[in-house]
């Protein structure tokens, strides 16, 4: 192999023409023919028993050219590209400029990762939530406790907003029953706006044993054959029942928790929201700080980069859809969606998730973070614990260089947080002004 020419363009792309010289393509050539031969008929001879000359007298002297190609190709790239001191951020674009029996040349279009600059990253300020509970707030994280308990009893009274009663009912457009507009024993909670407008209001003062026939008006938003039309409800009040909540005391707190007073059921929720909401506020000024980071940071980032981001993406959701038991298309399908209008919904992500990459690395280089064998053996081990896995199935899963990258960028963002300060933001302006 040897690099013909390593020619800059724009936009962090470089165009290597790499030849691959006779010996290498002749050795390639001879295994995908002792690969492909027993695939060939060819007429006098056994299965695999062909001699190549004969195969490619028949099939032409090429005939084994572009399984030889694919074998050398990457190779040959990855050698050129270590070669050259690139650093490719995205897959190369590969055309095959000549072939013949002494060799290949073929170009490859790499995207190299872009020149940025950072500006300051030590001492980033951002404000931060100051986080309390108040006892309003324990009372509602009590609420749905208490729907839970809650129980629905007959009572013998006209209906109202809030009760749910047992119907039965059915619809008629001009005299004629129509299609789906009937139901027996229907429980329907008054209020809920589940039924087409008019037809709730409609029961709201009938008691257990009455019936009525409702005039409603289908929406203009609603299947072809009824919207917009007048019906005819009859409706039939069988039972009608009200909320019945629970008496919150300590009984109330034995039932729906493993407390034993009400007073500590109400402390641990109390505990868990200040928890939660400490989190949601430190993610949140993380967040406001990285922002400024990467407002501090100039990089003209290549399309292509974004693109082997979006494709990451892809790849991950698509890997969670199946470990629930779904095929991407079937989601599609149900969305309403397809994988161009996925995609773009995904970019503004994927775009975000390069800069912040570019940025902390532009902080580990500036401050020379590198990672142990000892800090890598660690984290792996961490992993393997994590999912109960031998330490070797990760080492074999994950590729060492991928995951020193990662413990490098979460150094740099340690490090970054660890300066950062609590207090007012910069403005806008100042945040968005890029180094000079």
């Amino acid at each position: 192999m040897s690099v013909k020419s390593c020619e800059k363009i724009e936009k962090s792309q470089v165009v290597l023409t790499i030849e691959v010289g006779a010996p290498e393509f002749e050795a390639a050539i001879e295994k995908a023919y002792q690969k492909m031969r027993k695939k060939i008929n060819v007429p006098g001879f056994r299965p695999g028993k062909a001699p190549r000359k004969i195969i490619e007298g028949m099939y032409g002297s090429g005939v084994f050219y572009q399984d030889a190609i694919d074998e050398l190709y990457p190779t040959a790239y990855a050698q050129a590209v270590e070669q050259e001191g690139l650093d490719p951020v995205a897959y190369p674009k590969v055309e095959v400029l000549e072939v013949g029996k002494d060799g290949f040349t073929f170009k490859a279009l790499v995207t190299v990762r872009p020149p940025f600059e950072i500006g300051n990253y030590k001492g980033l300020t951002a404000s931060k939530e100051e986080v309390e509970i108040t006892a309003e707030d324990v009372e509602n994280e009590l609420k749905p406790y208490i729907q839970r308990a809650t129980r629905l009893v007959n009572v013998e009274r006209e209906a109202k907003e809030g009760d749910t009663v047992l119907i039965d009912f059915e619809g008629f457009k001009d005299g004629v029953p129509f299609e789906g507009g009937k139901g027996e024993n229907h429980a329907l909670e008054l209020g809920s706006h589940s039924f087409i407008p008019g037809f709730e209001e409609g029961v709201v003062g009938m008691k257990p044993g009455d019936e009525k026939d409702l005039d409603v008006t289908f929406p203009e938003e609603y299947t072809p054959e009824l919207a917009g039309k007048a019906v005819v409800f009859k409706v039939k009040v069988h039972e009608v029942k009200e909320p019945q909540a629970p008496v919150v005391d300590d009984e109330f707190a034995k039932d729906v928790s493993e407390f034993e007073t009400l007073e500590e059921f109400k402390k641990s929720l109390g505990d868990k929201l200040l928890d939660s909401k400490t989190k949601s506020a430190q993610q949140e000024y993380e967040n406001a700080v990285i922002e400024q980071l990467v407002g501090n940071m100039e990089a003209d980032i290549p399309d292509a980069m974004v693109e082997v981001q979006l494709d990451k993406l892809m790849e991950d959701f698509s890997m969670r859809l199946s470990n629930q038991g779904m095929k991407m298309e079937d989601y599609l399908a149900m969305m309403g969606a397809t994988p161009e209008s996925m995609r773009a919904s995904a970019r503004p992500t994927a775009q975000r998730q390069v800069e912040v990459d570019l940025a902390l690395t532009a902080v580990a280089d500036a401050e020379s973070i590198t990672i142990s064998d000892e800090e890598l053996e660690e984290e792996l081990k961490k992993i393997a614990g994590e999912y109960k896995l031998e330490l070797d199935e990760v080492k074999r899963a994950i590729p060492v260089e991928d995951m020193k990258r990662d413990l490098r960028l979460r150094k740099a963002s340690e490090l970054v947080m660890a300066e950062a300060k609590v207090g007012e933001a910069p403005k806008k302006e100042e945040a968005e002004e890029k180094p000079k």
